[in-house]
């Protein structure tokens, strides 16, 4: 046989027997997905955040009545607890002892977040979804002394606030859709009612976050699920490279934030039960979850504060109205908290 023969036929041997291996082999994987019990949960945790360092927050209060929406966590100096609630169209104090005291009743207006300025007055973002408008108030911590700060005729969806050094405020707007960016992060100055755009253009801005030194801006997009990290020039400027997205959520949708005083970000994931925490520069370091959030109870997680004294923090979670539960909770902050404007 020749050189030129053999390699021929060597050659279709081969290849014969690289056939019958292809007709014999065993298919590589399982026949069927592993269903385990952590996928079956009305909102799994998505298995890149699994493995994140896990806290799960106590019952601390559950606040009377059906289920509701709770927002708008904030602490004055003496330890008492301000919130919104969105369903009932309130604003809410509970004391160090666990009183807890209507303030405010709105007529028009849902009220959503909620802030407190230098001298310790309540500011409340409040929105009226259905007609597309809302406004910002003040009021004394005892509930008297209602103003309007900016008005339902500037054209703007206020949901969410936070005061700079300057008592100044960034608000958030939540307007637009996931296709259509016609809401934003914009900044008030209180002495000449001015508004100034700081970043348009989003699809239903939601929480809002300045960090310890007031030179980083954070900003959830609810309908687009995202988390923008901003670096300011100065209080209406971002630096020229300053404004990125950090972060491209998974699941229902992001809501309010509050940053401890490392600089750490904690975003509440409406919907999910949870708090996602963040380290200064956008990654991903830890989470706390709401009890009960396995049984589809406690889902719409919204808010949540860290006591500037220590690291304890309230969070805020109920079923809105698709349940009969609302409550704050008590976790561990990883630093204690700040007042930027105080």
């Amino acid at each position: 046989m020749t050189k030129h023969g053999f390699l021929k036929t060597a050659a279709a041997a081969a290849a014969s027997l690289i056939c019958a291996g292809s007709l014999q082999a065993e298919p590589v994987g399982e026949h069927s997905y592993n269903y385990d019990p952590a996928l079956r949960t009305p909102v799994p945790i998505p298995l890149s955040e699994r493995h994140l360092q896990t806290a799960t927050a106590q019952l601390w209060f559950s606040v009377p009545g059906k289920g509701r929406t709770l927002e708008g966590a904030s602490l004055d100096a003496a330890g008492n607890l301000f919130f919104t609630d969105t369903t009932e169209q309130r604003v809410l104090k509970l004391s160090p002892d666990k009183k807890l005291t209507v303030l405010a009743v709105f007529k028009d207006f849902k009220p959503a977040g909620l802030a407190i300025d230098k001298s310790g007055r309540l500011f409340v973002a409040a929105m009226d979804l259905p007609h597309q408008k809302g406004a910002v108030f003040s009021l004394e911590p005892d509930g008297s002394d209602l103003r309007t700060e900016l008005p339902a005729s500037r054209g703007y969806v206020p949901d969410d606030l936070v005061f700079d050094k300057q008592g100044n405020f960034y608000f958030a707007d939540f307007r637009g859709l996931s296709s259509v960016g016609s809401g934003g992060v914009y900044y008030y100055g209180r002495s000449s009612a001015k508004v100034t755009a700081i970043l348009p253009h989003l699809g239903k801005a939601n929480g809002i976050a300045l960090s310890p030194d007031g030179r980083t801006l954070w900003v959830t997009e609810y309908a687009r699920n995202k988390l923008h990290r901003v670096e300011l020039a100065d209080a209406t400027h971002i630096m020229p490279v300053g404004s990125t997205t950090a972060c491209y959520f998974t699941g229902p949708a992001p809501d309010s934030m509050r940053v401890d005083a490392d600089g750490n970000l904690y975003v509440a994931m409406h919907r999910q039960g949870r708090f996602l925490v963040f380290n200064p520069t956008g990654i991903p370091i830890g989470q706390i979850l709401i009890p009960g959030r396995d049984k589809n109870q406690y889902m719409r997680s919204t808010s949540m504060v860290i006591d500037p004294r220590s690291n304890d923090c309230w969070l805020l979670a109920g079923d809105g109205d698709d349940g009969n539960l609302s409550a704050v909770f008590h976790s561990k902050a990883l630093a204690h908290g700040f007042n930027l404007n105080r």
